[in-house]
């Protein structure tokens, strides 16, 4: 008898974990839905107070004669060998793509001299900035992240507040000014190559005339275009710089923590990027329409 009860105790016991196991993976995933959306809100007012003292302590430097101009240009010329390169690379291609792809749809419509016009546009408008972009977010803030983390993990940047030095000023400023002009020649550069590899495959196999593919993009391309993809690609350039000191500052563990925090720099780069540019051809398009057409 007490042998019985006991089982059907333990079966009881048993069973009530059972029962309730649904309830607990419910609490459990709801623990930790509310745990990363508040961590991911407390980060993000993190990056936007850094970027607000970045921006803010760029003109108190400048003002007071304290700016960084030996470190900011060392940025500029490591930030230049780093991308110069490799945006050749991506644009060649991107521009044939567009050209192609683009070139097809038109010839069916029986418009072939307006392939200079949709291909330029496209090359200036989206692929130029989306290139930019994604080479700082790729090179740039992956750099930045791995340079300002390593420094985090030796206490170099505790040293450096010890000593009444604030790291903002000496360290993220400079890679902001510097990847604040490198982006819009980054994104010339690859306007440039791109809409010259587009026009090179429109002239061969597609065979449209040269006065007619430029005689097209000189009517429907204006210098609008080129203004939202440079301001594109300073926004761009600025996220991505601002994520990666983040990250860097942030780092901890060791040099599995510094690895996490340029993965992560680079995966917040690339979204933000794309997000961004969604916003932003949104509002071009509403207050610009005949510009993006």
């Amino acid at each position: 008898m007490i042998k019985g009860q006991a089982d059907a105790g333990g079966d009881k016991a048993q069973d009530t974990p059972i029962m309730r196991t649904p309830q607990s993976l419910a609490g459990v995933l709801s623990a930790n839905f509310r745990g990363v959306s508040l961590s991911s809100l407390e980060t993000f007012g993190r990056v936007v107070a850094l970027a607000l003292e970045a921006v803010v302590g760029t003109f108190t430097d400048l003002f007071t004669r304290r700016f960084q101009w030996a470190e900011t240009t060392r940025q500029c010329w490591f930030m230049i060998t780093v991308t110069a390169i490799p945006a050749v690379l991506m644009a060649i291609p991107f521009g044939v793509v567009v050209s192609i792809q683009i070139g097809n749809l038109i010839k069916q419509l029986g418009a072939d001299s307006l392939l200079g016009a949709a291909g330029g546009i496209g090359v200036i408008q989206q692929g130029a900035p989306l290139t930019t972009g994604l080479l700082l977010g790729g090179a740039g803030t992956a750099t930045i992240a791995a340079d300002l983390g390593a420094r985090t993990i030796r206490e170099e940047i505790d040293a450096l507040r010890t000593m009444g030095i604030n790291p903002v000023h000496r360290l993220v400023i400079p890679r902001m000014v510097a990847m604040l002009f490198v982006a819009p020649l980054l994104n010339i550069l690859i306007i440039f190559v791109g809409v010259g590899a587009g026009y090179a495959v429109a002239i061969g196999p597609q065979g449209v005339t040269p006065g007619s593919y430029w005689e097209t993009f000189g009517a429907f391309a204006s210098p609008t275009d080129v203004v939202i993809s440079i301001v594109k690609a300073l926004i761009f350039g600025f996220l991505v710089v601002i994520i990666g000191c983040q990250r860097g500052l942030e780092a901890r563990g060791g040099p599995r923590g510094v690895a996490e925090g340029v993965n992560a720099s680079v995966v917040l780069s690339v979204v933000a990027i794309m997000i961004v540019n969604v916003l932003i051809t949104q509002l071009t398009t509403m207050f610009h329409p005949m510009q993006v057409a």
